[in-house]
Parts: structure tokens; C-alpha cells; sequence
């Protein structure tokens, strides 16, 4: 059976190799036909009202790419090897972000799960995939995706994807996939011919703004709904990580992240297992993590940039853009969840947020390094290890859930570049200007000039990870760091405690205490070694062989304390035996 929603046309074909076959209206736009011997496997194509052929918007497969036909497709077709995978809860868990195309050298699901052991020794509990869609050419980030109910054949297509998530569940890993459903990307985009799927007047940065609202919004809601169902469903994938829900256009009074969640949580309770939705916005408002019996959205979490930005400007003293407002800030997010919770932000010009510091911390995704903080770099560079591992330390002890960024667990010196293939020239030829207006709009106008092309293919093979750097002492030792800072957090309780209002922070100028119940995590953020008043006791870990207790005087004139080397980190217990 071949359907397609199209209310505006007034006769509709499918089109399977050179044969039309007419569809029949049904009820609500809807219009269908049965075409005896199709089935898995047969292309096709859309036309309405005899135009030309266009590819089904809920096509499953698209495998010659975004301006080719569509393929059908059946989910029941695959042989699942992951009944005995039960999910995994947000609470306590670290995830690990992934683009699929630059995590190995060959870009692909099946290259991806050979490195799956990797991931479940270094302790995480979920893998986050950036989008997967099909998208212009061979290389995206994933945010031009148009096809959003496929997977594009660059990694692996629909059943390579399955096998991904299956072999993630069979090391005991979830998996989180990032979707897009405020814009579509502007290559390849043929949802407008179909219906009013997107919005009049509204639009975002990236362009037309979803019709979430206006007349017709019903089926188009339909659509983006469906769409996060079938991944959770049809995929077996644990949660979704909603792209930039701040740029959704919705004035209805049930807002499509509510209506997701109610969707989501019926799935879960007839799958049996957790489903999460995490959303990414700037808002800074606890209403979309907040209970639904409480007057808010109902989603499990949301990324929080403001602790991102306080620890980035905490170990690596940058102030320029929006990391201005961020000097000092690393005390009160660590309470409080957000920086910015009305307070004025010169970024905006304008007061920004609400207090959140009363929603439990996993509720906030944070990260030192993501795809976006270190993409939206113009050479796309990352944090210095030295620096990865002050954050790392301050993270992994911290009541949020922690995200790890690919390759910053050995301190990777691979950038991660903005790149992408669009087959257009006046797209490929306007996109590096748009994307350094976008720099300056982040107020980084020094680096407008830096930024490689991202249509040239060295900029995303560049952007590849090199796994031989694991071969390397320094990186395997920064490794070592990581999964020893991931298995203290999971041994001892008090450090992944979500409870805000129990986390206490002692601070100087270039120093810190952390507070986490019957541990403390002390670090030295300076240039020079200096000893904070502490408790003699238990050195756990520390991230400098000269962490110590000692005699020397403290800077509050306390005599005895704990020396911390220059840049270090250490996870005390006190009253313990000490080193």
C-alpha cells in the first residue's frame, strides 16, 4: 500500500519505473492505492497533479541520495539480536557524543561498532549520534537533512543503522539520536509541494520555520511526531536529542514538545523499556524538563551551555563572545544549574532565564566540548588536555549528566570542522559566507577570515579522528584519566548525587572545593601551585602526582592543607587515610 498526505492536489500517481499508477482520496488529504507485486525493494516516486517526480516525504530509504527515488522499505524485515536489552534511565548515566562520518576512517555503522569496545571500557552508558538523515552530497554535520524519516546510505542506510544500535545494546550501551524538526535543509527540501509544512512568515537562521501552527499544522505535527516514534519504535534507539527547540514556531497551548512527551511515554510503557528526550535550547527555561503535573513540557532534559560556558572560561581563561559573561560563573552554575536565570546577559542585550536550581541536576546534559562549541570555532579546535582535564575532573564529579565529546577522552588533537557537500553551486559557493556572518554574530569577528571552505573535502577529512594517537603515552595516560574519573563516579554515589541544593563551593580567585556529600574535588585552575584549606584525608585521584597534604600556609592563613600543583585536580575523602 502506497500513501502520501497531499491536500492541495487534485490527482496524485505513484510512479514505479515508468508506470503510473493513480492514486485514490481518501479522508483528510490523504491519498492511496495498492500496486500488486511492490513491495521491499521497489522504487518509486511521487507526482502531483502530473508534475514532476518527487520523493515520498515519509520515504524510509532513499538510496541514490536525496534526488533520487525512493526505495520501500519494511521495518519487520530485520532480525533484532537485542531482546535481552532492557534500557537504561538518564539518572546517573555519561553520554558520548559521535558524528558517524568522522568518528573512523571509513565513516561508516559497521566501522563505528568495531570501536563499541572502546566506548564500554571507557565506562559511558549511552552513545549520542548526531542526525542521520540523508543529506546533499557524501559529508554534513547532519543538521541539512530532508528526508528525516530515512537514513542516508553514506553510513550504512536503514539496516546498517539497526546493526549499530543492536550492537550497542549488546555491550550494554543506549543510544540517543539527534533530530531535526525545527527547519529542513535547503538542498533537496520537497515537503512545500506536498502540503503547508512550513510556516508563512516564520522562518530561523537556518531558514522556513516549520508550520507547527497554522492552518494544516495538524498532519504536519502528525508527521514530526510519527517521525520520533519510529526511531524510538522502529529502531530500537533509546532517546532523542532535539535539535534547537527554541527555534520551533508554536502558540498552540499544547506545545509539540508536550504532545511529544505524552507520545513518548504511552511508546515506552507498551515497549517496556525508558524512553528519554533531551532538548537542546538556549533558553534557559526549566519548564521544558518540568513535569507535565507540574505546568511544564515533560521532558527528561535539556543541554545546559551555561555550564558548558563557565567551565570553559574557568581552564581556558578565554573571555571573547558570549564567554564574556562568564568570568567567575563556574561557583554558581555548579548550584544552581544555570548562570543566566534572569539575570543580564550583554550577549542578548537583554535579562536571560529562570531559576532552575530546584530541578534535579542529570535533568541538564553538560558538556566541556560538543560539536557545536568546538565547530562554531573557526578552526574548529579543541580544548587543550591540560585543560580537558581540569573540566573533565569538575564534570564527571558534577550532579549533572555528564557528555563526552568524540575523541576528547585521550585528548585528541584531530579538529572537529565545520564541513559539508552541498551539490548546488550557489549553495556550495555561499555557505563559507554565511558561515562567517555566522561568526560574527557570535561575536567572534576576528575569526570570520579563519575558517576553512567547508565545501572542500580536506576540511571534513581533517576533521576525522586518528586512533593511532591512542599509541602515543601522553594520550593513553589522558585516557586513563577519563575512565578512572568515569568508574569513581560510578562507584561512589555522593558523586553523581542530583541534588542541587547539596552541593557546596568554597572558592578563591584561581581555586575551587566542591562539596559532593562525603567527598570534596579540589582544583587549582592557575599557573602557580597553591594550598586550600582541607581536611586532611583520602586522596582518591588526582590528576598531578604533587597533590598532597602539607604544612604549608593556605591564603586564608590556615596552616595545614592540601598542596595542588599548578593546573591540577585531586577527589579528596576527608577523615580517610591519606596518601
Amino acid at each position: 500500500m502506497f500513501e502520501v498526505w497531499a491536500p492541495q492536489a487534485t490527482a496524485v500517481d505513484v510512479e514505479i519505473g515508468e508506470i503510473r499508477y493513480p492514486m485514490d482520496a481518501r479522508v483528510g488529504g490523504w491519498w492511496s492505492v495498492e500496486v500488486p507485486g511492490a513491495g521491499h525493494g521497489t522504487d518509486y516516486r511521487f507526482r502531483l497533479d502530473g508534475g514532476e517526480p518527487l520523493p515520498d516525504p515519509r520515504t524510509r530509504w532513499q538510496p541514490e541520495g536525496i534526488f533520487g527515488p525512493s526505495r520501500v522499505y519494511e521495518h519487520d524485515r530485520y532480525v533484532w539480536g537485542d531482546e535481552l536489552w532492557r534500557g537504561r534511565g538518564l539518572p546517573g548515566a555519561v553520554i558520548y557524543e559521535l558524528h558517524v562520518g568522522a568518528f573512523t576512517p571509513s565513516g561508516t555503522f559497521e566501522a563505528a561498532i568495531e570501536k563499541l569496545e572502546h566506548l564500554t571500557t571507557l565506562g559511558v552508558d549511552f552513545v549520542e549520534v548526531m542526525p542521520v538523515p540523508p543529506v546533499p552530497g557524501e559529508r554534513n554535520w547532519g543538521y541539512d537533512g530532508v528526508d528525516l524519516w530515512a537514513v542516508t546510505d553514506n553510513y550504512g542506510g536503514p539496516d546498517g543503522f539497526k546493526r549499530f544500535v543492536d550492537a550497542c545494546h549488546r555491550q550494554g550501551l543506549g543510544v540517543i539520536l539527534d533530530v531535526v524538526y525545527n527547519h529542513l535543509g535547503p538542498s533537496g527540501n520537497f515537503l512545500a509541494p506536498f502540503g503547508p509544512y512550513f510556516h508563512p512568515s516564520a522562518s530561523s537562521f537556518w531558514g522556513q520555520a516549520v508550520n507547527l501552527d497554522g492552518p494544516g499544522s495538524d498532519e504536519v505535527r502528525r508527521y514530526f511526531v510519527g517521525n520520533a516514534l519510529q526511531w524510538l519504535r522502529d529502531y530500537h534507539v533509546d532517546g532523542l536529542r532535539l535539535d534547537a527547540v527554541h527555534a520551533l514556531h508554536d502558540r498552540r497551548a499544547v506545545h509539540l514538545l508536550e504532545e511529544m512527551a505524552v507520545e513518548v511515554e504511552a511508546l515506552s510503557a507498551a515497549v517496556g523499556r525508558p524512553l528519554t528526550l533531551i532538548a537542546e535550547s538556549d533558553l534557559n527555561d526549566p519548564r521544558l524538563v518540568t513535569p507535565r503535573e507540574a505546568g511544564g513540557y515533560g521532558l527528561a532534559a535539556a543541554w545546559n551551555d551555561d555550564v558548558h560556558h563557565a567551565l570553559h572560561v574557568a581552564v581556558t581563561g578565554e573571555r571573547h563572545g558570549y564567554y564574556d559573561d562568564f568570568a567567575g560563573a563556574l561557583p554558581k552554575v555548579l548550584t544552581s544549574a544555570y548562570f543566566h536565570d534572569g539575570s543580564f546577559s550583554t550577549f542578548r542585550g537583554r535579562s536571560h532565564g529562570r531559576p532552575a536550581r530546584h530541578v534535579p541536576g542529570y535533568r541538564s546534559v553538560c558538556s566541556a566540548q560538543n560539536h557545536d562549541q568546538i565547530g562554531n570555532r573557526a578552526e574548529g579546535d579543541r580544548m587543550a588536555p591540560e585543560a580537558l582535564r581540569l573540566a573533565a575532573g569538575l564534570l564527571l564529579t558534577s550532579p549533572f549528566t555528564p557528555m563526552l565529546f568524540m575523541g576528547e577522552e585521550w585528548g585528541a588533537r584531530t579538529p572537529f570542522l565545520f564541513f559539508t557537500d552541498h551539490v548546488e553551486p550557489r549553495l556550495r559557493d555561499g555557505e563559507a559566507d554565511r558561515r562567517r556572518r555566522e561568526f560574527v554574530g557570535f561575536g567572534y569577528d576576528d575569526w570570520a577570515d579563519k575558517a576553512p571552505d567547508p565545501g572542500e573535502e580536506l576540511t571534513f577529512l581533517r576533521s576525522k579522528l586518528d586512533w593511532s594517537e591512542l599509541d602515543d603515552a601522553a594520550h593513553r595516560a589522558h585516557l586513563d584519566w577519563y575512565r578512572a574519573l568515569i568508574a569513581l563516579r560510578r562507584a561512589h554515589p555522593d558523586l553523581s548525587d542530583p541534588r542541587l541544593e547539596r552541593v557546596r563551593v568554597e572558592h578563591g580567585e584561581t581555586w575551587l572545593v566542591v562539596h559532593r556529600g562525603a567527598f570534596r574535588v579540589a582544583a587549582n585552575l592557575g599557573a602557580v601551585p597553591l594550598t586550600v584549606r582541607l581536611a586532611p584525608g583520602q586522596v582518591l585521584l588526582a590528576s598531578d602526582p604533587g597533590v598532597r597534604f602539607g604544612d604549608d600556609p593556605v591564603p586564608s592563613g590556615f596552616g595545614e592543607g592540601l598542596i595542588l600543583p599548578a593546573r591540577s585536580l585531586a577527589v579528596i575523602r576527608p577523615g580517610g587515610h591519606g596518601l
